[in-house]
C-alpha cells in the first residue's frame, strides 16, 4: 500500500521503452492510474524517438527523412511536430521569465524574413526579434502578406487579393516583448517605414535606430549583408542559421510549408534548441 487513500494495482508492459510500469488504484473513487498518467508523452507509442526527432527538426532534416532515418510513418512525424512545437514553445516562455524577469533588457534588433506557404506566390513573413550580440531569439510572429515584384500580378490572378495581415504580428511582437524590455531600450531594425509607428505605441520612450539595408552576400543564405561591417550582424546571422537549420526555410528547395500553423510549431522547435544549445547566453 503506497498511502491511506492509493494502493498499487499491479503493473503493465511498455512496449515501446521495453519498461514495466507500476498501476495504481484510489480506494475512494476506485479511479486506476499509472506512473505514465502524468508523463508529459502520455499515450505516445513511440516516445523513444522523441529526442532525436527535437534534433532531427532543429538540424536541417525534413519531416520525411527524419521518418526514415527514425523507421517511423511520416503521419507519426506530423504529428509529433504539432506536439514538440507546443512543448517547445511553453519551455521558451519560461525560460524567458527566468533569464530577463529582474535584468530587463536593454538592446534588441528586430526585422521581417520571408518564406512562403505551399507556392512563392503566397509568401509569408516572419517578424524576429533578438538580443544584440548574444543572439538569443526573444520572439517570433509569423503572418501571411501580399506578393510584390514580378509574382504580383500572377499571384493575384491564381490566387486573388492577398490580406496583409503584418501589421497584426509587429503589434503582437512588441507588446510581447514589453515584459522583458527596459522602457528606454535601444531598439535597432532597417528602415522599413512601419516600425515606428507599432514601436512607439508599445514602447514611447524607447529608442529607435535605424539602418538603411544593404545588399546580401552569397554566403549566410542571402540573410548576411555585403559590406564590412554590419549594424544588424546578430539578426542577420540568426536569420541566416534559420535558413540553415530549418529545411522549410532552405533558400533552393522543394520542401515547402504546406500550412502556417506547422511552420510556427517547427519555428519554436528550433528558438528552443537555438538559445539552451547552439548560443552562450551573455549578461
Amino acid at each position: 500500500m503506497v498511502s491511506g487513500r492509493v494502493s498499487k494495482k499491479g503493473t503493465f508492459y511498455r512496449l515501446c521503452d521495453r519498461r514495466y510500469i507500476q498501476r495504481f488504484k484510489c480506494r475512494v473513487c476506485k479511479i486506476q492510474f499509472s506512473n505514465a498518467t502524468f508523463d508529459p508523452d502520455y499515450r505516445q507509442h513511440r516516445r523513444e524517438i522523441n529526442q532525436r526527432l527535437f534534433l532531427f527538426l532543429a538540424s536541417g532534416v525534413t519531416l520525411r527523412r527524419a521518418a526514415i532515418l527514425l523507421d517511423s510513418n511520416r503521419k507519426t512525424i506530423g504529428r509529433k511536430l504539432k506536439v514538440l512545437g507546443a512543448r517547445a514553445k511553453v519551455d521558451h516562455e519560461e525560460w524567458l521569465e527566468e533569464r530577463f524577469s529582474e535584468s530587463k533588457l536593454r538592446h534588441i534588433q528586430f526585422d521581417d524574413l520571408e518564406t512562403s506557404e505551399h507556392t512563392k506566390c503566397k509568401p509569408v513573413s516572419v517578424t524576429l526579434a533578438v538580443k544584440n550580440k548574444s543572439r538569443e531569439i526573444l520572439d517570433f510572429q509569423v503572418k501571411r502578406m501580399p506578393p510584390k515584384g514580378v509574382l504580383a500580378k500572377v499571384a493575384r490572378r491564381k490566387y486573388g487579393k492577398r490580406k496583409d495581415e503584418r501589421p497584426e504580428g509587429w503589434d503582437q511582437l512588441f507588446n510581447n516583448l514589453k515584459a522583458i524590455l527596459h522602457p528606454e531600450s535601444v531598439c535597432e531594425s532597417d528602415e522599413n517605414p512601419h516600425y515606428p509607428k507599432y514601436l512607439k505605441k508599445h514602447l514611447p520612450n524607447a529608442k529607435h535606430i535605424r539602418h538603411k539595408g544593404a545588399r546580401g552576400a552569397v554566403t549566410g543564405q542571402g540573410e548576411l549583408k555585403k559590406q564590412k561591417f554590419d549594424p544588424l550582424f546578430s539578426l542577420n546571422h540568426t536569420c541566416a542559421m534559420l535558413r540553415a537549420n530549418i529545411s522549410r526555410l532552405f533558400r533552393k528547395t522543394w520542401n515547402t510549408t504546406k500550412k502556417i500553423e506547422r511552420l510556427v510549431d517547427h519555428l519554436w522547435i528550433y528558438v528552443r534548441y537555438h538559445n539552451t544549445v547552439l548560443v552562450k547566453s551573455g549578461p
